[in-house]
């Protein structure tokens, strides 16, 4: 038995390790200084993201941010996918210094991801956030839209960092 569960531990490892290995790193991108946490607390919107499983033909997609009891970050997700709503609740605490905005992300303890704000509008209205890999990116808002030409400054920032911008999936906002 025990000899069956170190091979599975050695499997998944490998796994993971060549699913990183294959995804280009953000380490190269600073995450945003500066950073005030109580600013960025609320709803956002997402406007543009990478595709991936978890989101898949997600629509009305939103994130609330709120300060959870134990200093941590209350981080939940709705989208609605088939006529269906559905949310995912997360924790979130900060990497390191907390004015750099960098946080990690768990929705399934004890397994965190890293959440890099690459760009933040002054006025926290908009934000561009990756991970430690070129494979997620979205781009979110305080409203529903960006008006056109910030979206495009957005999308050509994001084609210099090397993002896969031509593979971005724009989600729906109308409350059809």
């Amino acid at each position: 038995m025990m000899k069956e569960f170190f091979c599975i531990v050695i499997v998944l490892a490998v796994v993971i390790l060549s699913g990183c290995a294959t995804s280009e790193s953000t380490a190269q991108i600073s995450a945003v200084t500066g950073f005030q946490l109580e600013r960025y607390l609320g709803t956002w919107y997402e406007i543009a993201r990478l595709p991936h499983s978890f989101e898949r033909d997600m629509h009305q997609v939103s994130a609330e941010y709120s300060m959870a009891g134990d200093g941590t970050v209350k981080v939940v997700n709705r989208g609605v996918r088939n006529g269906q709503v559905k949310a995912a609740q997360a924790v979130a605490k900060f990497k390191a210094s907390p004015d750099t905005g960098e946080l990690r992300v768990s929705f399934f303890r004890p397994f965190y991801g890293d959440y890099r704000i690459i760009r933040l509008a002054d006025d926290y209205s908009s934000a561009i956030v990756t991970s430690s890999s070129k494979k997620y990116l979205w781009i979110l808002a305080r409203q529903r839209r960006l008006s056109p030409g910030l979206l495009e400054e957005y999308l050509h920032q994001i084609r210099d960092w090397g993002f896969a911008v031509d593979k971005l999936e724009y989600p729906n906002h109308d409350e059809k």
